[in-house]
């Protein structure tokens, strides 16, 4: 229940020198450099637990100001003067990645009711066009959705929810224009293609229909972008008539509303960091109450899998890893609890797939992701193992309760992704699609391996790499080094062909799966969080060293990248260590962190302090002031540096990279480069479209391969 995107060259010299029979061209009088903005310090007192900082360059939170505007547009015109001879390898980039994909391509159909559901893009355009067949695969197809429609003539547009009503003759789906994750949701006649007058604004990621075919449940967002409130909505009705379902007032807490897969039960889930409490109530009857399954306790979270006349529970209660329970659903009190799946230090139960006559549990066993089958009649539980050292699974839709089939992705570093179909009661698996990488894509090329980084408390930290195998892994090679590191979530190796712009270059890409992050199960979450947040930074750089130190690359070869939390680890690492890395992508950072955990009027604040701490403790204050990449920017020699930000982003403010970038300006001691990119109409997530998203990794790229000397 509880609720991430990405010309072969054959020796080393030919990154790192020029052969000496090259001619020289003739010199020529260079262009002036451009200079860099540099932001104005206007110095502001900020005072906690008696520790009095000055933070020269607060007043960049104030987007209604002209001048912060004027100096982001200032920023952005500096970045493109300085990237502009990099232009035509942008295009190379660009059109390299858009040759690898099958720009008309087709999902694999899901059946539901009498229909058959599936996505598909066209040579051209940005966004898919979401369809469906009645019948068979051979009936006339009804185009349900043309997203390239409705985002024409528009920088930014994302579909957040897209829920078909149990009649299937209606469409509830909502959109963003911004990229500040607000969506309005409206309401389209399948039969006659027509919409609705319905408008239903501010509302956030779920939505869901209630069995009558004509009640609705959504969630709406406070001042601080926090889901806080579900409403209920008759179909023809103003919205300012909905009715209030629930509010959640504890500030930690973010509400939002789902479904049983066998749509018996309609839940509204309260979720914080760590804690989980969920309200049922019968989808055929929306007008009723929800009521309580578990009341909240702190540090205890849960799932729910509606099966008959019991549920199952995915809790961490008494397990780290979680455990699987089944108890009544009249009666669902710990008191109850039968014992399916036992905890396990050494496996973590990430999340259950319910059918009538199966259970699906995918668990990450020792950084492995298996699926552990149970059946409830017939052959004993078995588990599906796959034979690549390094993958990665993925979930499918799975609408039908009663199907005894199972529909997951697999994907590895160099294994395009593959759409499966287990038999449950066989194990028989059956590939019902593979993504098709165009130009030559061939898989025995490269080489894909696990190493182990030891850390300087002894621990060894999972490393994930893929490389073209002519290559010699103990010669220095230019190095992308990726990491993330934060809320338990795992950057698991699965595929995605942009990176082989990089890899055919002669790049090792490495993905560092540090503690924080969950590669190795709950532990090694909470192993990097709170008051042992700085694991997540002295593990990259453990991982770092130990490439450096292998002889795989140097640094003067290893570039580093993270976004997000991971961007928090790009600043945190470059502050601590900026002589192990030449070149660093931090996009959409967080790396104010105690200016943003004390001011609770931001989004995520609040319900953050169970991932970081909450400041006002002085304990934590003091531990977070210790690390935090704005409050630790010294003078020192950085590497080249590219910061991007969204104008839009309700998760990491503009103004963080923003003012991250005015202040490494300021004290930097190096002439290395320092950009800071804003995409002025998008937020956290960056562009909506396939082909602007491709334009923005080919942006990176060519930061990093001009930066370590490729130009082409």
């Amino acid at each position: 229940m509880n609720t991430t995107r990405w010309i072969l060259l054959t020796t080393v010299c030919l990154w790192s020198c020029n052969p000496v029979s090259t001619p020289q061209p003739e010199a020529k009088e260079s262009a002036p450099m451009p200079q860099p903005p540099l932001a104005r310090k206007i110095p502001r007192d900020v005072t906690v637990h008696g520790d009095r900082r000055i933070d020269n360059y607060y007043w960049l939170r104030d987007r209604d100001n002209p001048e912060v505007i004027k100096y982001l547009e200032q920023e952005n015109a500096y970045t493109e003067a300085m990237m502009a001879g990099t232009k035509d390898l942008q295009e190379t980039l660009f059109q390299e990645m858009k040759s690898r994909i099958k720009e008309t391509d087709l999902s694999v159909p899901v059946k539901k009711g009498d229909y058959y559901y599936y996505q598909r893009t066209e040579a051209g355009k940005q966004y898919p066009i979401y369809c469906r067949k009645k019948g068979s695969l051979d009936a006339p197809e009804a185009v349900l959705l043309d997203q390239n429609e409705l985002a024409e003539g528009k920088d930014f547009f994302d579909i957040g929810a897209f829920r078909v009503s149990p009649g299937q003759d209606r469409l509830a789906y909502s959109v963003d224009e911004t990229g500040n994750e607000n969506f309005t949701v409206f309401i389209k006649d399948l039969v006659t293609g027509e919409l609705f007058t319905d408008r239903i604004t501010g509302t956030y990621y779920s939505l869901e229909w209630a069995n009558d075919n004509q009640t609705l449940f959504y969630n709406t967002l406070d001042a601080a972008h926090r889901p806080y409130r579900v409403y209920r909505h008759r179909l023809g009705t103003d919205q300012k008539d909905d009715r209030l379902v629930y509010e959640e007032t504890d500030e930690r807490f973010f509400l939002e509303v789902d479904k049983s897969k066998d749509e018996r039960l309609l839940y509204l889930v309260s979720n914080s960091e760590i804690t989980t409490e969920i309200r049922r109530l019968d989808a055929d009857q929306p007008d009723g109450e929800f009521e309580v399954v578990l009341p909240r306790q702190r540090g205890v979270e849960y799932s729910l899998y509606h099966h008959g006349h019991d549920l199952y529970i995915l809790t961490n209660d008494e397990a780290v890893n979680f455990r699987l329970v089944k108890a009544p659903e009249a009666a669902p009190g710990r008191e109850h609890w039968e014992t399916v799946i036992a905890p396990d230090p050494n496996v973590l139960i990430q999340s259950v797939e319910a059918f009538a006559d199966y259970l699906a549990v995918f668990v990450r066993d020792r950084g492995n992701e298996l699926i552990r089958v149970l059946p409830f009649t017939g052959r004993e539980p078995y588990t599906i193992t796959f034979e690549e050292p390094v993958y990665s699974l993925g979930g499918q839709s799975n609408p039908d309760f009663q199907a005894t089939t199972l529909r997951f992705s697999f994907s590895s570093l160099k294994t395009p992704r593959q759409i499966l179909e287990v038999d449950l009661a066989t194990g028989t698996r059956t590939l019902l699609k593979q993504t098709e990488v165009l130009g030559g894509y061939d898989p025995d090329r490269y080489e894909t391996k696990r190493l182990w980084a030891p850390a300087d408390d002894g621990t060894r930290i999972p490393l994930s790499l893929i490389y073209r195998k002519d290559i010699d892994l103990h010669q220095i090679h230019p190095t992308y080094l990726y990491g993330y590191g934060s809320y338990g979530s795992t950057i698991d190796p699965y595929f995605s062909s942009n990176r082989f712009s990089l890899i055919d270059r002669g790049f090792v890409y490495v993905i560092a799966h540090v503690r924080g992050g969950g590669f190795l199960g709950r532990t090694w979450y909470l192993d990097g969080k709170w008051l042992k947040k700085k694991h997540t930074f002295t593990d990259f750089i453990a991982a770092a060293e130990y490439l450096i130190g292998e002889g795989i690359t140097d640094p003067d070869h290893l570039a580093i990248a993270g976004g997000s939390a991971g961007g928090l680890l790009m600043g945190a690492v470059t502050n601590m260590r900026p002589d192990l890395f030449h070149v660093v992508v931090a996009s959409v950072p967080f790396v104010d962190v105690v200016n943003t955990m004390l001011d609770e009027s931001i989004p995520l604040t609040v319900i953050e302090f169970d991932e970081w701490g909450n400041p006002k403790e002085k304990e934590y204050y003091d531990y977070m002031i210790s690390y935090s990449p704005y409050d630790n920017i010294r003078a020192q020699d950085y590497p080249n540096l590219l910061i991007t930000a969204g104008l839009n982003d309700p998760r990491v403010g503009y103004w963080e990279p923003a003012k991250f970038t005015a202040k490494l300006r300021a004290m930097k001691t190096d002439q290395n480069w320092l950009l800071l990119k804003t995409n002025m109409g998008a937020g956290h997530m960056g562009a909506s479209g396939r082909y602007d998203y491709l334009r923005e990794v080919a942006f990176r790229y060519a930061f990093v391969l001009d930066r370590m000397g490729i130009h082409e």
